[in-house]
């Protein structure tokens, strides 16, 4: 099974039906359903997703969706271990850093899948965005 991170504005295009783009996060989460990714994430894009689609989902609803979507995405800890390799890495935004770090504290991940692929370009792992992973897939 292949191991894929998730960026925060993948879960955001989700859960808010950003359009186009939701077609292909949609389409990332049903290959985790039939079980052919393995998806991850921080619980730092947990945080960040519930505080940017505040705006735009009611509370109680925001936070089932949120809980729902656990049952397809495994959570990274963000510990101090991961804080103090972000704060100490060559990466300039230290979010991205911390997406990356906690991406490659995973044995065999394959991939960063985000839409936000000009701050990733550095990181030590690949990276890929929404349409190319699922271009994968076929």
């Amino acid at each position: 099974m292949r191991r894929i991170f998730v960026d925060t504005n993948i879960i955001v295009d989700l859960i808010a039906d950003r359009k186009p783009f939701s077609k292909y996060a949609v389409e990332i989460f049903k290959q985790s359903e039939s079980k052919k990714l393995k998806l991850y994430t921080s619980s730092h894009a947990i945080a960040t997703s519930h505080y940017l689609l505040k705006k735009h989902v009611e509370e109680k609803e925001l936070r089932v969706l949120l809980d729902q979507l656990l049952v397809y995405v495994n959570v990274i800890a963000i510990d101090d271990e991961i804080i103090r390799k972000s704060l100490k890495s060559k990466h300039k935004d230290f979010e991205d850093s911390l997406q990356i770090v906690a991406a490659n504290s995973i044995d065999k991940m394959e991939c960063i899948v985000t839409r936000n692929l000009k701050d990733f370009k550095n990181a030590e792992i690949t990276v890929l965005s929404p349409d190319e992973l699922v271009e994968t897939f076929n």
